[in-house]
């Protein structure tokens, strides 16, 4: 229910929920979202049996103009096996191998300004295991207009799967 003037301006206010198009994670070492509109405060990636062709851990990284590759901090931790620190993006597993197969989602959204906060919740099915995760960034340089889900190495490359993100503002 809507309480207020019913008018362009005030419905603009109103939540938007926009999905994008999903890319096949099927080569290259990452996937970049860009496009993201300035109001968008919670931003969720997607991810259906996405896979690496080795033992790279998925990370999430976030832009503005271009990926913030430092100040990440926050933690992941894999069943019951690992946990993992990280810096250059948001890792989604503590660790990873080329058999692992994830379906699961990442949230991110704006706590303040041009700060985020994470939190992350997949399985691995092929390691019947699931992961958890969550963390923040320093501060972005700007705002926010791209999402890159990426390889914590660099050189390993998607294999399988499918990521999409949506927005919300």
């Amino acid at each position: 229910q809507f309480f207020g003037t019913d008018s362009n301006a005030s419905r603009a206010q109103l939540q938007r929920i926009v999905q994008g198009t999903a890319v096949a994670s099927t080569s290259g070492t990452s996937i970049t979202f860009t496009g993201i509109p300035a109001w968008a405060k919670r931003i969720t990636v997607m991810l259906s049996g996405v896979s690496l062709s080795g033992t790279a851990n998925l990370q999430i990284q976030i832009g503005s103009g271009s990926a913030l590759t430092t100040g990440y901090i926050g933690q992941t931790w894999l069943g019951n096996t690992n946990n993992a620190s990280y810096t250059s993006g948001f890792l989604l597993s503590a660790t990873s191998l080329a058999t692992y197969v994830y379906y699961g989602h990442a949230t991110l959204t704006n706590i303040t300004s041009n700060s985020w906060v994470y939190s992350a919740a997949a399985g691995v099915t092929t390691a019947g295991a699931a992961v958890t995760g969550g963390g923040s960034n320093t501060t972005l340089g700007g705002v926010l207009d791209r999402v890159i889900v990426t390889t914590s190495n660099g050189t390993d490359t998607f294999d399988a799967g499918s990521i999409n993100i949506i927005y919300e503002g």
